[in-house]
């Protein structure tokens, strides 16, 4: 069974529950997730970062705009994405796996940093923020 027709189910299961934001949060899901097929793309994991992003980018805009009610609104959109993505990577394990890339592409400076983010983020496969990824790579540049 694909991310999608899990998804799909669970806007039916949430359909009878009356769990309407719920149910508005998957059906967006799904089109999108259907689009993304459609394409030709065919990355669900990929689609549902992208949405989950989207989802915490307009939360911290309605916080700056001072809509605490509609940043919650995001916020829980967003957790409920994220259910659906496999679980994040500990510190610990990104830091080998950054560890790995920087001897594994000999890299020795920050002008390095490419390479090793290339190789780092194959590894990563998704289950980590780029940004976090970056960070631990600079910081085994750096030191």
């Amino acid at each position: 069974m694909t991310l999608t027709d899990t998804v799909k189910q669970d806007v039916v299961t949430a359909m009878k529950a009356g769990e309407q934001v719920r149910v508005v949060t998957l059906r967006t899901l799904v089109s999108e997730l259907q689009k993304d097929a459609k394409e030709g793309a065919g990355d669900e994991l990929a689609v549902l970062r992208r949405e989950r992003k989207r989802r915490l980018e307009a939360a911290a805009a309605f916080e700056d705009g001072g809509r605490a009610d509609l940043a919650a609104a995001e916020r829980a959109e967003a957790e409920l994405i994220a259910g659906y993505l496999p679980a994040e990577l500990g510190d610990d394990e990104l830091r080998a796996i950054v560890a790995g890339a920087v001897a594994e592409t000999g890299a020795s400076s920050p002008k390095d940093m490419g390479q090793v983010m290339k190789a780092a983020m194959a590894q990563v496969a998704g289950r980590a923020d780029g940004k976090r990824v970056s960070a631990l790579v600079q910081e085994a540049l750096r030191g």
